[in-house]
């Protein structure tokens, strides 16, 4: 990933839905002290939706890391064996993720979860941010499959970023979250 695509995704995209959360908060906070009156349903639902786009690109960033470094490969240790206990292999799991990436409607994320009652690892499809979330799953790596990840890098091309992801992701810090 270019620097050029990573600083507006970053610096534009993401800073945009910090500051959506910021001004929805402030608005409920005028609504909690009776000065101003709201559509609550549509508030809150624009608050899951800028709060879930910061929590998904926060996680999104700490899943990268310069490639050769301390990014790509494959997972060792405790997230490897889960991987192939629960995909089968690397390769499973890898081609499973990139379709959950590219399939995914209109906009949206490729997720690794972590079920905390099962200890199984499942992946997931979460449109808007917020939307398909399994409850009490701990996510442990996401992808954003928007536009705004990889057009500068690979115009509408969204299988070729999928495939080039893997050369930046940071199997340490996904494996912190697995615990």
């Amino acid at each position: 990933m270019s620097e050029e695509q990573l600083k507006i995704h970053h610096d534009k995209h993401h800073a945009a839905y910090v500051t959506g959360a910021n001004a929805i908060l402030e608005k409920l906070d005028k609504a909690h002290k009776g000065e101003i009156e709201l559509d609550l349903k549509a508030e809150i639902k624009a608050l899951s939706f800028n709060i879930g786009g910061h929590v998904m690109h926060s996680l999104f960033w700490e899943n990268l890391a310069p490639a050769g470094k301390s990014g790509g490969g494959e997972p060792t240790g405790k997230l490897a064996d889960k991987i192939k206990e629960d995909f089968g292999s690397f390769d499973r799991f890898r081609d499973e993720f990139n379709k959950a990436g590219i399939s995914v409607e209109g906009s949206g994320w490729a997720a690794l979860a972590h079920c905390k009652l099962t200890g199984r690892l499942l992946l997931m499809q979460i449109e808007k941010h917020s939307v398909n979330l399994y409850p009490n799953f701990d996510i442990l790596m996401v992808a954003d499959a928007f536009e705004q990840a990889y057009y500068i890098d690979y115009k509408n091309d969204r299988a070729k970023f999928f495939g080039a992801i893997w050369e930046v992701i940071n199997w340490k810090k996904i494996s912190e979250r697995l615990g």
